[in-house]
C-alpha cells in the first residue's frame, strides 16, 4: 500500500473556517480521506478535517518558505541589534 504523507488526525479543539473549494478539489479531498482512513484503520467522517494537517504539512516541508522564514528572522534580528 502507498504511504500517505499525512499521519493520524489528532482530535483537537475545532476552529470554524469558511472556505469555498472547487468541486474537483473537494472530490480529491474526499478520496484522500477515504484512503487515509483505510491506511490508518479509522473513519474520517469529515474530510474537511484534513485541510489543516495538509496545510501544516505543506508549510513544514516547503524548503523555500523555511528559507524565507529563516532569512526574514535573521534580518529582523540584525535590525534589532543595529537599533539597540
Amino acid at each position: 500500500m502507498t504511504k500517505l504523507k499525512l499521519g493520524p488526525i489528532i482530535d483537537d479543539k475545532p476552529v470554524k473556517v469558511t472556505i469555498e473549494l472547487p468541486a474537483p478539489l473537494h472530490r480529491d479531498l474526499v478520496a484522500y480521506a477515504a484512503a487515509l482512513g483505510r491506511e490508518q484503520g479509522q473513519t474520517i467522517g469529515d474530510p474537511l478535517r484534513l485541510i489543516v494537517p495538509m496545510l501544516e504539512r505543506f508549510i513544514a516541508t516547503d524548503r523555500g518558505f523555511a528559507r524565507a522564514r529563516r532569512d526574514g528572522g535573521q534580518r529582523a534580528a540584525r535590525a534589532d541589534a543595529q537599533g539597540a
